[in-house]
């Protein structure tokens, strides 16, 4: 199917990144189920503005993770393939920026991410060095106005980034890969409905998308998947 395809379009869920290092939040050990973070106390717009001091935490938390991790076999594989012009759009639900490390330039990032933050009274912009200083500083992050700085991570309660690019790249594409995401989050997992090609999931566990024709469903580790997947181009290639 990826020999054959020319407009790949790729949604990638916290699986893809777990291999690197990064927990997920909906895994048998993931931070929801562990209740190391409560979601509904750190990731809700209304809850941060009661509240901020919880969200930050788990910022210095994952953030710490991220100055020692890398971009997985599978990362880098998307871009690889991209840079063949075979991957059109790579949709990601993860607020890391290991696909962009990995080579990724048609990434959507439709949760957000922390490399720019902004105030939430005057609206300043703030770059990662930014906040990475505000945060060895303060515990909560303010603008020089006195309003509260938010990580441009899209909350419980706000609106996706990118959600109509996101939708017309897949109704679009000539191929879709799902890989890593446990297709539960909206609108994220309405997404594979709009696909009018096949649609492959490549996921540990069970994903909240229903069996149906073009639909193919592989639970497996990605990066051992991936592997083998690109050993096999390769050698077709030859």
């Amino acid at each position: 199917m990826i020999r054959r395809a020319e407009r790949i379009v790729v949604l990638t869920g916290a699986g893809i990144s777990t291999a690197a290092g990064i927990p997920d939040f909906r895994g048998p050990q993931g931070l929801y189920v562990t209740r190391r973070y409560d979601p509904e106390r750190v990731f809700d717009i209304a809850a941060f503005k009661r509240e901020p001091e919880p969200f930050f935490e788990f910022t210095r938390d994952f953030m710490s993770v991220l100055d020692a991790i890398k971009p997985t076999f599978t990362h880098l594989f998307l871009a690889e393939l991209e840079a063949e012009g075979k991957v059109r759009a790579l949709i990601t639900q993860n607020i890391d920026v290991l696909h962009q490390q990995a080579g990724s330039r048609a990434v959507i990032p439709i949760h957000g991410g922390y490399w720019t933050s902004h105030c939430l009274e005057c609206r300043a912009e703030f770059d990662l060095n930014d906040l990475t200083r505000m945060l060895a500083e303060v515990e909560v992050p303010k603008c020089s106005c006195g309003g509260l700085v938010k990580p441009d991570v899209v909350f419980f309660g706000e609106a996706v980034d990118g959600i109509d690019a996101a939708v017309e790249a897949v109704a679009e594409c000539d191929l879709m890969l799902v890989l890593g995401s446990s297709l539960t989050v909206y609108p994220a997992a309405f997404l594979p409905q709009y696909a009018r090609s096949q649609v492959i999931v490549v996921n540990m566990g069970s994903v909240g998308l229903s069996p149906g024709p073009g639909r193919y469903f592989v639970d497996s580790d990605l990066d051992a998947y991936f592997r083998d997947v690109h050993d096999s181009l390769a050698h077709h290639r030859e």
